[in-house]
């Protein structure tokens, strides 16, 4: 494919909330001349992987599911006293592996100190966040794309169920019990308030949330 037929097709591109666009054969240079036509303000997820790219676009409910789960873990990590960076839906990437992808959030933890204030990340120096977050409403997160970076954790919320995987020995596997938070039963208590929030609202649901914690800390 030329970079001409590329832009065009580019510009030919009208996906509605909720559909997505699989491209095969993509090369690791047509996936950066993607990013950079899409540009950064976009609602547009994009996520690549040795040729294959996927282009998505969330529905409404989906963001307020990202919202509220990335408040409830803000929350948390706060009452246990953690730092940590939040950096959202930013595009990690690394050519090497040939792997590139946009969480719906994301955590740096234990290794926030390393990349504290930075303005962009470059995964052949820096570490891949310690935990990501993927509403799957829509479509099923690759669970390898996020075992070849590296990401520690990884939690996928299909609307209902809260699926928590862990890195061990470069493969996930699926638990109850997370890793950065074990104290706390996650896959039940984040589906119970995240619907709490539809019924008494975003700022009553994190009081008694952080209420609930210090119960339990």
């Amino acid at each position: 494919m030329s970079e001409g037929t590329l832009q065009v097709s580019l510009k030919q591109i009208v996906l509605s909330p909720g559909q997505q666009l699989v491209m095969t054969d993509v090369n690791w240079q047509m996936y950066e001349r993607i990013l950079e036509e899409f540009g950064e303000k976009r609602s547009a997820r994009i996520n690549y992987s040795q040729g294959l790219l996927e282009i998505m676009v969330p529905l409404p409910e989906h963001e307020v599911n990202k919202v509220i789960i990335g408040d409830l873990i803000k929350a948390l990590l706060e009452e246990i006293d953690l730092e940590f960076w939040s950096l959202a839906s930013t595009t990690f990437k690394n050519e090497a592996m040939q792997q590139g992808l946009e969480p719906d959030d994301c955590f740096y933890i234990e290794h926030e100190a390393e990349i504290r204030g930075k303005k962009r990340i470059d995964l052949t120096v820096d570490p891949p966040p310690d935990l990501a977050v993927e509403i799957d409403l829509t479509s099923r997160t690759r669970l390898e794309n996020y075992e070849k970076l590296g990401v520690k954790e990884l939690w996928r919320f299909d609307g209902e169920v809260l699926e928590i995987s862990v890195l061990q020995e470069g493969k996930y596997q699926q638990t109850r019990q997370s890793y950065h938070f074990p104290m706390v039963a996650i896959a039940e208590i984040i589906p119970q308030y995240l619907e709490r929030s539809k019924i008494e609202g975003r700022n009553q649901t994190i009081k008694a949330f952080r209420a609930w914690l210090k119960t339990q800390l």
